[in-house]
């Protein structure tokens, strides 16, 4: 379905630059556009690639486990219909550490073995369970200390602070998952109590 609508936004910019007149700039664009995403890719690359290593290195190492553990208590609150012995709530809290160092790229694959260990306790296999869709809010709202792509994109581009946007990043991101998860905690309890 995205790709439908991509390709119909594409679509339409071209037709209307042609019938604007300036379908000169869409050639030019679709010229030089691709050397500087090339570039701004092969910038950001290296500080991704030393962030996921590390990140390996720690899953390796098991700190991922010590902070699963660590949150443990936490992920129990969160997701109650979750058994502590499953191994979903690792997943989930080696997705929340990889969100929180701003690496979404390592994140997926740990979110993605999550949703598959949580569809295994799901009863009806056709729709999201609970904890899905606690888990679902609680990615997409992440907290994150360090953006680490955000920090690179903003090296790439010549930022003279880059880092400026730590503080405020930590802050919105805390309330969005705070704002989130108090959201999902209320529409759980209101369909409880039918």
């Amino acid at each position: 379905m995205v790709n439908y609508i991509w390709f119909f936004l594409i679509l339409i910019g071209i037709t209307f630059s042609f019938f604007t007149g300036n379908i000169d700039k869409i050639n030019d664009s679709i010229l030089t556009n691709g050397t500087e995403s090339l570039d701004l890719v092969l910038s950001i690359l290296p500080i991704i690639v030393l962030w996921t290593g590390i990140l390996r290195i720690a899953e390796d190492a098991g700190l991922l486990k010590k902070f699963a553990k660590a949150v443990e208590p936490l992920l129990s609150r969160l997701f109650p219909d979750v058994p502590k012995d499953n191994p979903a709530l690792g997943y989930i809290a080696s997705n929340v550490a990889a969100n929180m160092m701003g690496l979404g790229s390592a994140a997926t694959p740990f979110g993605l073995k999550a949703m598959k260990e949580l569809q295994k306790i799901n009863d009806k296999k056709d729709t999201a369970s609970v904890p899905m869709i606690t888990f679902l809010v609680l990615n997409t709202g992440g907290v994150t200390i360090v953006p680490t792509t955000v920090l690179a994109l903003r090296l790439a581009q010549g930022s003279m602070n880059p880092s400026e946007i730590i503080v405020p990043g930590i802050i919105a991101t805390f309330c969005s998952s705070v704002g989130g998860l108090l959201l999902d905690y209320y529409i759980r309890k209101k369909r409880r109590k039918r």
